[in-house]
């Protein structure tokens, strides 16, 4: 069944809200926003799985996208939704229903957009990468994503976040000689060896860089460490996990040299990567949408799926409804004002 456009933005929302899409049972909600959007004249559907995608082709000069995943993370006791004054609370209210419930709006009433836009509705992405909507649609039909411009309707608090950090985790590993504990003269203690490598990392001194007129601060941190078989056992082998947060100004393979410079003398084993993404706030598309939104822009701190959109030559920006700090929380919630927020700077920018 259709969603409800006559209804105002909050119970939009309880809506969307309502119709349960954990990861994987996106379908129903697909359904909906299927049946919302058929029927609009200027709006071209396509449908990839449970990822929905509405264009406009009025042969305007330059196209813009706009974004959102439509899967929450398991409910945890907080369906139906239900309403505390401003605040509208329940699984995906904040992640990220409350931009998918703008976006809805925006696409319907905006018939006749200052840009060609494309609206993407996508599924799976709180679960693995390899399974994201968005990213399907990327091997698959990226002609469906082109654009000049693309805005991710994340949270943000209402405030434009441009593109994002990237992030890779790596093992660095040492070796000694396994021995019992009361000769350890005879072995050699792996854990006692990664001390220097722990001191490397304390000694580390991160960038703070500007990249498209926004500061990004990178990190190089420890976030595992495991070694040793038992109590009375010399270990021949302790293995520390490192997380690197990089700026938009560098690339995974720039960004995997450095730690490789860093950890002079060592193999590293990387476990996982994703890339940065830069803002591309200097674009005439990006200056349309920051005179729109107003207010001071910052950088993204953390991963989004900008970075697909930055993998494809087009810069992006997070902005939506909700403060991305309680996301996950099952006391989740989106403010009603966030909502008009973030609608009345989209219709600014496109119409």
């Amino acid at each position: 069944m259709a969603l409800d456009l006559t209804a105002d933005l909050p119970t939009l929302l309880q809506q969307i809200t309502d119709i349960e899409s954990v990861s994987g049972n996106e379908t129903a909600l697909a359904d909906a926003i299927v049946a919302t959007l058929a029927g609009h004249a200027h709006l071209t559907i396509h449908r990839d799985g449970d990822a929905v995608v509405a264009r406009t082709d009025l042969g305007r000069p330059s196209r813009v996208v706009i974004a959102g995943h439509i899967d929450t993370v398991p409910v945890a006791g907080n369906l139906p939704s239900w309403r505390e004054g401003d605040l509208i609370y329940g699984r995906g209210t904040c992640d990220m229903k409350g931009g998918v419930a703008v976006m809805l709006d925006a696409a319907v009433a905006l018939s006749a957009p200052r840009h060609d836009v494309t609206w993407i509705f996508y599924d799976h992405e709180e679960v693995e990468a390899a399974k994201n909507g968005l990213g399907r649609l990327a091997r698959t039909r990226p002609d469906l994503l082109e654009g000049e411009f693309a805005v991710l309707m994340e949270p943000t608090g209402a405030r434009i976040e441009g593109g994002c950090q990237g992030t890779l985790r790596f093992e660095v590993t040492t070796t000694g000689r396994a021995a019992h504990s009361a000769r350890s003269w005879l072995g050699h203690n792996a854990i006692h060896d990664a001390g220097a490598l722990l001191r490397t990392l304390e000694e580390y001194r991160p960038r703070t860089v500007v990249v498209d007129g926004l500061e990004y601060r990178e990190g190089l941190n420890a976030v595992g460490i495991s070694g040793g078989i038992a109590g009375n056992v010399i270990p021949d082998r302790c293995t520390i996990v490192v997380n690197f947060r990089f700026a938009p100004d560098r690339s995974v393979e720039d960004a995997k040299q450095h730690c490789r410079d860093v950890f002079a003398g060592h193999e590293l084993v990387f476990t996982d990567e994703s890339p940065a993404a830069r803002p591309g706030l200097d674009l005439p598309a990006a200056a349309e949408f920051l005179a729109a939104v107003g207010g001071e822009p910052r950088a993204k701190y953390g991963w989004t799926d900008v970075a697909r959109f930055s993998a494809l030559g087009i810069p992006a920006v997070n902005f939506g409804p909700a403060d991305p700090g309680k996301a996950h929380a099952d006391d989740e919630f989106c403010p009603a004002t966030d909502l008009d927020i973030c609608s009345a700077a989209i219709r600014r920018w496109l119409s």
